[in-house]
């Protein structure tokens, strides 16, 4: 392989690559994100909503989407926090909602009870 300053060079001559593909298809991409945003009735109040809730980016549409396509509303304890029911021997937790989680599954195939990790019993 080439030297320090031959792989230096090589660096340099992509990152004027990437600018240029960057600076030619940036257009391109603003429409299509455009496109997208009113095809899904996106808003750029939205989009600065999901970036400020991070990870949870359009929870609350999701769920609405869900429930209009059911033809039902979204439940008002949708996404809300629940405590937990089970506590698990190193510690973990479940509050009883959806899928067991496999601490607990791997547990009850060896024989153990749900109601044996209840939290309170």
């Amino acid at each position: 392989m080439g030297n320090l300053l031959d792989i230096q060079s090589q660096i340099e001559k992509l990152q004027k690559q990437a600018n240029d593909i960057r600076t030619r298809e940036f257009d391109k991409t603003v429409q299509e994100i455009l496109a997208k945003m009113q095809a899904f009735g996106i808003t750029v109040k939205d989009l600065q909503a999901a970036t400020s809730r991070g990870a949870k980016a359009g929870g609350g549409r999701k769920r609405q989407a869900a429930a209009s396509a059911k033809g039902g509303k979204a439940s008002k304890m949708a996404g809300t926090t629940v405590a937990p029911k089970y506590r698990g021997p190193n510690g973990e937790t479940w509050s009883g909602r959806g899928l067991m989680p496999r601490w607990m599954s791997h547990l009850v195939d060896q024989g153990a009870k749900k109601e044996d990790f209840a939290i309170g019993a």
